[in-house]
């Protein structure tokens, strides 16, 4: 609990703070916040999520201190409250007391008296009519990667000079303010580079799905000699991870070297970004086409490239349309033995998926640090043994053990508990756009309410066992592969190289062990791949050349791993296919 005895609060636009007698029938036991929007922002009605936020750090007049930028992190971060409106319409108070849920403080009860910063933001949820029958409020991406932030459309207050003080256990007091901005739309595409070009298109397959428009993205780092004009052909390399709005691959593509304001991690990153356009004109890596692509969604900045029943036709959506469009337009060779896979955590679950759920569409997924891949270690959670995510399976030990995340000495961020509880805050029904969420969204069935079955209730822990069958037999991959292995293992041999640290920070490093438990083990064919485990690397783990840092490791990744793919294409090349991208 916060401790300042002269905490700050400015409201985005104070309206009044009014001592007013509380009604016996309502017994509140905090302070009262009304917040109101003027029809002059919007018409309404809206539905979303309203926060109202509180900082006690300095705020400096940038929007790095808005209160807004100082909530809801996985270290804790400043007291976030929040609450669902519908058809909130202009002048209509809505209202926070002690009944609305908080995060890291759970109500507005257990704040302290003094003076905070506030703020006020609604996250505007669109109302989807899905091709399944269900209907819908969930938060449209905008194109900026499902963060409610910066979402275009979001309305907002801002950061008044004034300081006033809060006693949140005065029933008596109520303290209005009022949202009197909203977040303007997005720049469109950037311009075209020599090398690097950006494309966005409306998915049909999605769109149908959605009910409503939805794009699919693309950013294609071409070779050297590439020409629109040209008969050439080349393979494909498929980045995943999450999303966007530049090439990304973990380094960017940079062909200005560093300016000299850059200092620190900074200039590091632009350096080796710069390297990256340096080796990649002067031909020093194999003539590749690299796609990043970008696909985020109502829930979440990335679909994790799969079909689901809550995120929709994702995977149908990328392999039939995605893919087609960018190898038809830029020359990709268009056979599966051309194309290749690889990213980390988001993008190393990805890439697996892709590579276990299309195995003749894929010839090799470079799969670093997944998600779970293995629902036996969900982090730290058997789901099919295990009845509680928070605690042990004991009849006497109640405690929340279990955690979320760790720095790289083992220290405990965060628990398994309090993120899920962040994520209830910043949405119900699934709508945070959060880590725990998105895994929910994806591998969960439906609900009966059209939203993801709960995988666990984010308030007690219970695991929700009707989730699993589905969950295990579409989404365990390590299920999927031993289970299909008869069909499914001639078709992965000399594929699979998964890398990951053994002191990964979201535990994920278990997961991929069970796997290599199982293929290690395997015959006709042998899987005939790789694991590499990096001694006490933390996320992201990628391979460690040796006199390489860490940091510097993950920005070398193409220059590493493009030779490797270039081996397998040629190891694996059908007899008369087109070799000419091998010339110089």
């Amino acid at each position: 609990m916060l401790s300042h005895s002269r905490m700050r609060v400015a409201s985005l636009a104070v309206v009044a703070l009014v001592n007013a007698c509380a009604s016996p029938e309502s017994e509140p036991t905090s302070a009262r916040f009304e917040v109101t929007f003027p029809a002059s922002l919007h018409a309404g009605p809206l539905d979303g999520r309203l926060f109202l936020m509180m900082s006690a750090q300095e705020y400096d007049g940038t929007e790095a201190t808005e209160p807004r930028s100082l909530v809801a992190n996985w270290r804790g971060g400043e007291p976030l409250f929040a609450i669902d409106v519908e058809g909130w319409m202009p002048g209509e108070p809505a209202v926070f007391d002690a009944a609305a849920l908080g995060f890291p403080v759970d109500s507005l009860a257990d704040m302290p008296a003094g003076d905070y910063y506030l703020q006020a933001m609604l996250h505007v949820y669109t109302t989807f009519e899905r091709a399944d029958g269900h209907t819908v409020k969930l938060p449209m991406d905008r194109w900026e990667g499902q963060n409610w932030r910066i979402s275009p459309g979001n309305l907002y207050g801002d950061v008044s000079a004034r300081h006033i003080n809060l006693d949140p256990a005065d029933p008596r007091q109520t303290i209005r303010v009022e949202l009197s901005n909203e977040i303007p739309p997005r720049p469109e595409l950037p311009d075209d580079t020599e090398y690097v070009k950006y494309r966005k298109f409306r998915s049909e397959i999605l769109s149908d799905w959605w009910g409503e428009d939805m794009y699919l993205g693309a950013i294609v780092l071409v070779p050297p000699g590439w020409s629109a004009d040209s008969d050439m052909k080349y393979p494909v390399a498929y980045y995943q991870g999450h999303f966007h709005d530049f090439f990304y691959t973990p380094a960017t593509f940079r062909e200005e070297p560093p300016t000299d304001d850059l200092a620190g991690y900074d200039r590091t990153y632009a350096e080796f970004s710069h390297q990256l356009y340096q080796d990649w004109t002067s031909g020093k890596l194999p003539k590749f086409i690299v796609v990043t692509m970008q696909h985020p969604n109502p829930y979440f900045d990335d679909s994790y490239a799969v079909n689901s029943e809550n995120i929709g036709p994702y995977g149908d959506a990328m392999t039939q349309e995605l893919i087609p469009r960018v190898e038809e337009e830029f020359g990709g060779l268009g056979e599966g033995w051309t194309r290749t896979l690889y990213g980390g955590s988001t993008g190393g679950w990805e890439s697996l998926a892709w590579q276990v759920k299309y195995p003749d569409m894929f010839n090799g997924a470079w799969v670093n640090c997944p998600d779970p891949i293995d629902f036996r270690y969900y982090q730290l959670v058997n789901l099919y043994e295990d009845t509680n995510a928070f605690y042990p399976n004991s009849s006497w030990r109640k405690d929340p053990i279990r955690p979320f995340m760790h720095d790289p000495d083992g220290q405990v961020i965060m628990s398994l508990e309090q993120a899920s509880q962040m994520e209830l805050v910043l949405g119900t029904r699934g709508r945070s756009g959060q880590q725990l969420d998105v895994w929910q969204a994806v591998y969960a069935p439906v609900g009966d309410d059209g939203y993801p079955m709960d995988v666990w209730d984010k308030q007690t822990g219970e695991i929700n066992q009707s989730a699993l069958d589905h969950m295990r037999e579409n989404y365990d991959l390590s299920y999927i592969i031993r289970r299909d292995w008869d069909t499914l293992g001639p078709k992965l041999e000399g594929k699979l190289r998964i890398a990951v640290g053994d002191e990964d920070n979201y535990y994920l490093e278990e997961a991929v062990m069970l796997l290599e438990d199982f293929l290690e083990e395997t015959t006709s064919p042998y899987y005939a791949g790789s694991f590499d485990y990096g001694y006490r690397h933390s996320h992201c783990y990628s391979g460690q050349p040796e006199n390489e840092s860490v940091r510097i490791t993950r920005l070398t990744y193409n220059q590493r791993i493009l030779p490797q793919m270039a081996e397998q294409l040629v190891r694996t090349a059908p007899p008369g296919a087109d070799m000419r991208w091998r010339r110089d």
